[in-house]
C-alpha cells in the first residue's frame, strides 16, 4: 500500500502538466529555458545566499542532519533550487525525490497519502526528501495532519518546505524545522549572473543593458532570466552576437535612455515644459513609468557622487555606456546648484509612491513641478 501511494505521490507533477493546457505548457517551458539550464546544482553555483550556503554545507558535511527544513522568501530567489541542492548533496537520487505542490496539492487527503508514502524506503539511496513547495497553501486540517509526521518522520525521510509567505505558517510547523530566510538578490548580484549567462550564450551586452534586464528582474532570479530569455529569443542563432542597448530598450518596452536623460536635465535646468514631453513621450509608448523613475533616480546618484567624490568616476564610468557617461559628468561639473541630496530625497519618495498612483505619469509630473517650485521659495 505505502508503495503504491509513493508511486502515486511520484507522478503528482506529470499528472498537473497533463491537467494544463499543451499551449500554456509550450509557452512556460520557453520562458523557463535559461532558468532551467543555468539555474544552480551545487552549492558553490549558488549566488547571494552566503550565510544560507555555509550553514547548509557544514551541517551536511558534519552529518548534523535537520530532519525538516524551512526555506522563506520572495519569489525566485532559489529556494527549490536550494532543496534539491540539499537532497543532492544527501545523496538522494531523483527516485527518492519527491516534489510536491502545495497550490495544486493541499487538501488533508494528499497530506494523508504523503504521511503512508513516507513509511516506505528509499529506492537506492540513504535518504527520501520531500519537498513541500508554495508550503502556506495547505489548508488547515492538512497542517494538523502534518504535523506528527513532520516532528518525527522516520529516520531516512527529510522534509524541506518552501513558502513565500511564511507569515500565514502555523507557529507549530515553524518550530518544527530549521529555517533558512532567502534574500533578495541585490542588482549587482543579478548583473553578475546576466553577465555569466551572457559570456556562456557568447552575447556581448552594454553595461547598462545588463543593469536594465536586472532592473527588470526586480529581485528574482527566475524572473531576470525571463527577461534575458525575452531578449535572446529574437537574436541569430549562431556566432558571436553584441546586442544594442537600443535594442534591449525595444525588447523589454523599457524606458529609451533619451527620455530619460531628457527628464533628467529637466530637473537639473527646471524646465517643466521639457519635462513633462518626455513623460508624455514615454506615456504614449507605454512605457513602465517606475522604472522610467528608477532609471532617472540612479543617473541623478551617478552625477551627484561625480559631483561630491572624483574618486567613484571610475565604478560609475564603468556602470554607463561612454555617451551616458559624458553626459553625467558634464552635469556633474556644469550644474552644481541644482544637484544636490534635497532633490535626490524627492525622487526617492516619488518612486516609493509611484505605484499608487492611478496614472503613473502623474507622479513624475507632480515631481518636476514640485522641484521647481521649491527652487522659486
Amino acid at each position: 500500500m505505502a508503495y503504491r501511494l509513493r508511486d502515486a505521490l511520484l507522478n503528482v507533477r506529470k499528472q498537473t502538466f497533463k491537467s494544463a493546457s499543451f499551449f500554456v505548457i509550450l509557452i512556460f517551458m520557453a520562458l523557463e529555458v535559461l532558468y532551467r539550464k543555468y539555474r544552480p546544482d551545487s552549492f558553490e553555483s549558488v549566488l547571494g545566499q552566503e550565510s544560507i550556503v555555509k550553514s547548509l554545507s557544514n551541517s551536511l558535511k558534519s552529518g548534523r542532519i535537520s530532519h525538516a527544513y524551512l526555506f522563506s522568501g520572495s519569489r525566485g530567489t532559489g529556494k527549490t533550487s536550494m532543496a534539491r541542492i540539499v537532497a543532492r548533496a544527501l545523496g538522494c537520487s531523483d527516485n527518492d525525490l519527491h516534489e510536491m505542490d502545495a497550490a495544486s496539492n493541499r487538501g488533508i487527503d494528499d497530506v494523508r497519502a504523503l504521511r503512508e508514502a513516507v513509511r516506505a524506503r528509499p529506492f537506492d539511496s540513504t535518504h527520501s526528501v520531500y519537498i513541500i513547495d508554495e508550503a502556506h497553501m495547505l489548508t488547515k486540517d492538512a497542517f494538523n495532519a502534518l504535523l506528527k509526521t513532520l516532528e518525527e518522520p522516520p529516520s531516512h525521510v527529510v522534509f524541506i518546505l518552501a513558502t513565500t509567505e511564511v507569515e500565514k505558517l502555523p507557529e507549530t510547523v515553524v518550530s518544527r524545522c530549521e529555517v533558512h530566510t532567502f534574500k533578495k538578490p541585490t542588482l549587482e548580484i543579478l548583473k553578475k549572473m546576466i553577465f555569466n549567462v551572457a559570456q556562456s550564450e557568447n552575447i556581448e551586452f552594454e553595461a547598462q543593458s545588463i543593469e536594465l534586464i536586472a532592473l527588470v528582474g526586480d529581485g528574482s532570479f527566475r524572473d531576470t532570466h525571463a527577461a534575458l530569455q525575452k531578449v535572446l529569443s529574437g537574436t541569430p542563432s549562431s556566432g558571436s552576437k553584441k546586442i544594442s542597448n537600443e535594442y534591449v530598450e525595444s525588447i523589454l518596452g523599457a524606458p529609451k535612455r533619451a527620455l530619460v536623460n531628457e527628464y533628467l536635465e529637466a530637473i537639473v535646468f527646471r524646465n517643466a515644459q521639457k519635462g513633462i514631453s518626455a513623460v508624455r513621450k514615454a506615456s504614449q509608448e507605454n512605457l513602465d513609468m517606475k522604472m522610467f523613475l528608477d532609471l532617472v533616480l540612479r543617473k541623478f546618484r551617478a552625477a551627484l557622487l561625480i559631483r561630491i567624490d572624483p574618486e567613484e568616476r571610475g565604478f560609475i564610468k564603468q556602470a554607463f555606456s561612454e555617451e551616458d557617461f559624458l553626459f553625467l559628468e558634464k552635469i556633474a561639473l556644469d550644474m552644481k546648484n541644482t544637484l544636490s541630496s534635497k532633490t535626490l530625497l524627492s525622487l526617492l519618495d516619488a518612486y516609493q509612491k509611484v505605484s499608487r498612483f492611478h496614472i503613473p505619469e502623474l507622479a513624475l509630473e507632480l515631481l518636476l513641478i514640485n522641484i521647481i517650485a521649491e527652487e522659486k521659495q
